[in-house]
């Protein structure tokens, strides 16, 4: 039986039994009117019940549901800066050009408060960082974005992140930054142009990769403190970063 005619079988059912009910009512009572005043009272609350339940509880239910789905959403990004995330950050972090307030103001190794989330978040919309793909060691990245593609395509085929665009923006770049490092053969010998390119495409991925960072390190604040506190450790950009809790 399929669902469509599970549902109408229940609802002849359900009406048949009213009406038998009700049968059984003016059979004891003989009083039609009476039943006739409580019918139309219960129809006139029907449109009641609607508010209620697909408005209010069908609301209420959906971001219980939408809360469920974050959470597993944010599994997936720690996944990603576990496999990833991180070493990319620390290959390109120490050469990346921004302001030397704003590198202090990400190196944090203490207990970070609201007021240093603000901070960050407003330094990061005020002015991108620069990347010169000279100063890094592209041979590195190249093998980081590759060993780890089937990862990240795994992670492309979680239906999760449909609802999370900046994190799929970010994959996107990264695997662009991938391809195009994985489609030279020799990164030691590029022209001027090769290199501006390049700088353009890991200042790219590098700038939404810093964003995705700060989302998730103000999740692990405030539903893992245990997590947090390691992450804030290994902050990496903080040149003393380590584990090890002296």
């Amino acid at each position: 039986m399929t669902r469509r005619n599970w549902y109408l079988l229940l609802g002849a059912i359900l009406v048949a039994l009213s009406a038998i009910l009700y049968a059984i009512h003016f059979a004891i009572f003989k009083d039609s009117h009476h039943i006739y005043i409580y019918m139309l009272s219960d129809i006139a609350f029907l449109p009641l019940e609607v508010l209620f339940v697909t408005l209010i509880i069908d609301t209420l239910l959906s971001e219980r549901d939408k809360r469920k789905s974050l959470e597993k959403m944010n599994m997936v990004i720690g996944a990603f800066f576990s496999e990833v995330g991180m070493e990319l950050l620390r290959s390109v972090c120490t050469v990346a050009r921004g302001s030397e307030e704003r590198r202090e103001l990400f190196s944090i190794s203490g207990k970070w408060t609201d007021r240093d989330f603000r901070a960050m978040g407003e330094a990061l919309g005020k002015q991108e960082f620069k990347v010169d793909s000279k100063e890094v060691s592209l041979n590195d990245i190249k093998n980081l974005l590759v060993g780890k593609r089937d990862f990240m395509i795994r992670l492309l085929e979680n239906p999760l992140l449909l609802e999370h665009e900046t994190f799929t923006d970010l994959l996107w770049a990264v695997f662009h930054l991938t391809e195009e490092l994985e489609g030279r053969t020799d990164l030691s010998t590029l022209s001027d142009a090769d290199y501006a390119h390049l700088s353009g495409d890991i200042g790219r991925a590098y700038n939404l990769l810093v964003r995705e960072w700060l989302l998730y390190m103000r999740h692990l604040e405030k539903n893992y403190p245990y997590l947090f506190s390691l992450a804030v450790r290994m902050n990496p950009f903080n040149p003393d970063a380590c584990a090890e809790i002296s």
